[in-house]
């Protein structure tokens, strides 16, 4: 059964791999990290390990029996009890329920481990399977995103009110 874990350095190799293995296949919904990314990796995984330290973001992987990652999960600018919250799964794994359920865990541990009250996340209004991940774990939208913040397209924000919290639970184990 796939186990959603904190961040750690030791996952810095299983993250560039779910990262480069899945490039195309999230270049298809959201703009590329671009060639500089995966260039500069360690450094910028060093700079997420610090932001998680300093306690303004909070990020998540979701680690397969295998001990691959298999989804990322994060909770960003953590601030006056709210969060935005990003998120990303492995194409052999979507379409199975794993990122609503864990979107779903993510969004009880903002409240039980950071205090949050209300976790947002904007998306383009053409990544269907996004809006309807938000949806399935209680998100509503609550108007446009800025198309400069979102790769330049038309999009929407969504809104989690955590007072009112949906039973969570991991699916079963994912093949492939």
């Amino acid at each position: 059964m796939p186990e959603l874990m904190r961040l750690h350095v030791s996952h810095a190799p299983a993250v560039l791999a779910f990262e480069l293995a899945n490039r195309a296949y999230f270049a298809a919904a959201v703009p590329d990290r671009g060639d500089d990314f995966f260039a500069r990796f360690t450094d910028r995984f060093d700079a997420l390990l610090a932001e998680q330290e300093a306690g303004v973001c909070a990020f998540h992987v979701l680690v397969s029996d295998d001990g691959s990652v298999i989804g990322r999960f994060n909770l960003v600018d953590i601030e006056d009890g709210t969060a935005e919250l990003g998120y990303r799964v492995a194409q052999h794994t979507a379409g199975r329920g794993v990122a609503t359920a864990t979107v779903r865990e993510v969004c009880r541990l903002a409240e039980a481990d950071h205090g949050l009250r209300t976790v947002r996340a904007a998306t383009t209004d053409r990544n269907v399977a996004s809006r309807k991940v938000l949806t399935g774990a209680g998100f509503v939208p609550v108007g446009p995103a800025d198309p400069d913040r979102i790769g330049g397209e038309p999009g929407t924000w969504f809104e989690r009110d955590l007072a009112a919290l949906l039973p969570t639970s991991l699916p079963g184990p994912v093949e492939g």
